[in-house]
Order: structure tokens, then sequence, then C-alpha cells
């Protein structure tokens, strides 16, 4: 008589076995889907290293703020017009008139983190500039803690100590082959541009994860398209008009121009779309191959010299990603908080003064799209 039960706890067993081997094989394709996304964005900016380098070294065309400017171009009339046919609260100046201050100062922090390492590239060198935009992961990790209330794990820290260990590993190969390029008169002030250049990247690229996790990709990109186009327009006027008179036109420089454009575009167009499935931290380690992947291709367009460093490295930082990757962060929340980063006027109500505030704390990992959230509440 106790045959059904053993039969139908053995049936329950096989089940729970299943369902786990299930949810390790999704987590297995998200972790990879999540590196490859990374790669994505890595290959992007390989291609805008090289497009500029073309454009500076055989052409003399030493115009960063005029590419700048072409891409927030293409952002303005992309997404900025998408804003402008919406209706209610996600029509363009709906969104200026609440938040239009915000994404003004946004947008000019955006675009002298461009200028700023670009820049750095005149007085200091290749090897330098590439350890020190480094200086990114602290500047995200401290600013995610404290405004975007991440938390994280040991294996965070142990993911984002062996991808610049792999960083380091890419220097010593740099400087065992001789690779040391564009030095300048002052290495001094181009290593601090580089520094204030990362540290206005990571203060954007917290406040893109923030914009694509609680409103919307389209809006952070139409803002940036507006006031970018708007502010690099003015900066280009002002410094770069002449440099931009001197380039000689051919047929050649409109390619490469179109083709930086191009790989600029989408790398501002889909890094939201990673940065909301991961986070701006993970983006940045991922980003740490691009500075390979070009020095892979210098191999064949410049006759760059090989090491089988460039090869450890590039494997090191892979290492780190995945246990970066492997571990799920978590986020403290204080709705009082969010309510008033946000600031959507009626559309977040007050919160009843019924005592005082408990703090949620919502566990996020790899799938945050697939489900919602859990929360835990904590006394």
């Amino acid at each position: 008589m106790f045959s059904f039960p053993l039969h139908k706890c053995s049936i329950c067993v096989l089940i729970k076995q299943r369902l786990f081997h299930l949810a390790v094989e999704l987590t297995c394709v998200e972790l990879i889907l999540t590196l490859a996304l990374g790669q994505v964005l890595s290959l992007l900016i390989c291609g805008i290293g090289l497009t500029s380098k073309y454009l500076a070294d055989d052409y003399h065309a030493n115009t960063p703020v005029f590419q700048s400017f072409l891409n927030y171009i293409l952002l303005f009339l992309v997404y900025t017009t998408t804003l402008a046919v919406r209706q209610g609260e996600e029509n363009l100046l709906a969104i200026l008139k609440r938040r239009w201050w915000k994404y003004m100062i946004l947008g000019l922090i955006d675009i002298e983190a461009n200028y700023l390492v670009i820049k750095a590239y005149q007085y200091t060198t290749l090897t330098s500039v590439q350890l020190l935009d480094c200086f990114v992961i602290p500047v995200v990790l401290l600013l995610s803690w404290f405004f975007l209330l991440v938390r994280y794990k040991v294996w965070h820290f142990v993911g984002v100590g062996v991808c610049l260990l792999g960083i380091g590993c890419m220097v010593g190969a740099d400087v065992l082959v001789g690779q040391q390029q564009g030095l300048g008169d002052h290495k001094l002030m181009g290593d601090l541009l580089v520094l204030a250049g990362a540290t206005l990247y990571g203060i954007s690229n917290v406040c893109e994860e923030f914009i694509v996790k609680n409103m919307s990709r389209v809006e952070f990109l139409g803002m940036m398209g507006l006031f970018g186009s708007f502010f690099s327009g003015i900066q280009l006027a002002i410094m770069e008009h002449k440099e931009l008179l001197r380039v000689q036109w051919d047929w050649q420089i409109g390619l490469l121009y179109i083709g930086f454009s191009a790989c600029m575009f989408g790398l501002y167009s889909f890094m939201p779309v990673v940065i909301k499935r991961t986070s701006a931290t993970a983006v940045n380690l991922s980003l740490l191959t691009a500075d390979l992947y070009s020095l892979f291709c210098g191999l064949f367009l410049f006759q760059y010299k090989f090491s089988g460093l460039y090869l450890l490295s590039f494997f090191i930082i892979m290492l780190g990603l995945v246990l970066y990757s492997s571990s799920s962060t978590y986020v403290a929340q204080d709705p009082r908080v969010y309510k008033q980063f946000r600031n959507t006027g009626n559309a977040i109500t007050d919160t009843p003064n019924v005592g005082p505030h408990e703090p949620s704390v919502t566990y996020t990992s790899l799938r945050q799209e697939m489900e919602e959230e859990p929360r835990i509440r904590v006394a």
C-alpha cells in the first residue's frame, strides 16, 4: 500500500532535479550572453580607436570635438525626434519640464569625458592612458555603492582585481615590445587628463544605469542627443573650427568619419541595453578587452610586434569577468531616496507618515529582465 506514495515522492525528486538543472543551464546561458554582449561593446570601441588613429596619423585630422558632435547629431535625429512625437508623460517637453537641468549637467559631463581622454593622447603615452583609464572602475564601484545603493560580495571584488591584473599584464607586454607611443612634453598633464576623463566617465555610466533601469533607454539617448549636440556644437565653434578648416577632405576621410560615427552611435545605442541587463561596473570590466582587440588589429594594420602576454592578459580579463558575473549583487533601496532622485511629479504619490520607514533589500541577478525581483523586508 506504500507503493504509490513512494512512486509519487520519486517523481517529486525527479522534478526538483530537473528544475535545478534547468536553472543552472539558464544561468550559464545568461552568463555567456552577458560576456558576449560586453565583447560587442569592446569591438565597437576598437572600431572607434582604429578610425581615430587613421584620421590623426594618416590624414592629420585632429578633430575630437567634431567627431563627438557627429555622434550627438545622430542621437538627436533618431532618439530625440522619437521623444518629440511621443504622447503623454514620455513626451520630450514633459521630460524637459521635469528634469531638464539634470540632463543638461549629464550631457556636459559626457561631452567633456570624451574630450579629455582623447586630448590626453597628445601629452602622455598609450600605455599610461590604458592603465589610468581603469580608474573608471573604482569610480563606478563607489558611486554605485553610495548613490545606486548597490552592495557587492567578495567575488565581485575578486573579479575586479583579476581584471585589473590582466590590464597590468597587457601594459607589461606594451613595455616589453616597445610600443610606448604618443609621448609628449607634459606627461603629467596627460595623466591628469586621463584621470579626470575616467572620473567623468564613471559619473556618466552610473547615471546612465539609473536612468535605463528606472526610466527608459530612449529617454536617456534622446536627452544626450539634445544637450550633447547643443553643447558640443558650441565647443566645436569655439575650439576646433580652425582645425576643421585645415582638413583635406576627400572620400577616404569621409569614409573614416562615417565609420567612426557608426561605431560611436552603435556604442551609445547598445550600451544601455547591456547596462540594463548587468550593471555599469560589469560593462566597464568588459570594455577592458577593447585595448586588446585594438592591439590585435594593430598586428596586421600597423605592424605591431606580438607578445604572448597579450593573449595571457585577454584570458585573465575574461576570467575576471566570469568571476564578477557569476555572483549576483543586491540593492538596498530606500523608497524616499529614489522618489527624490527621480522627481517624476505626480507619477509617484507621497508615502503616508505612519512611523519610521523601513529600508528594503532587493536582490538582483543576471536574469533581472525575465522575472520580477523578489523583495526581502529587513526589520
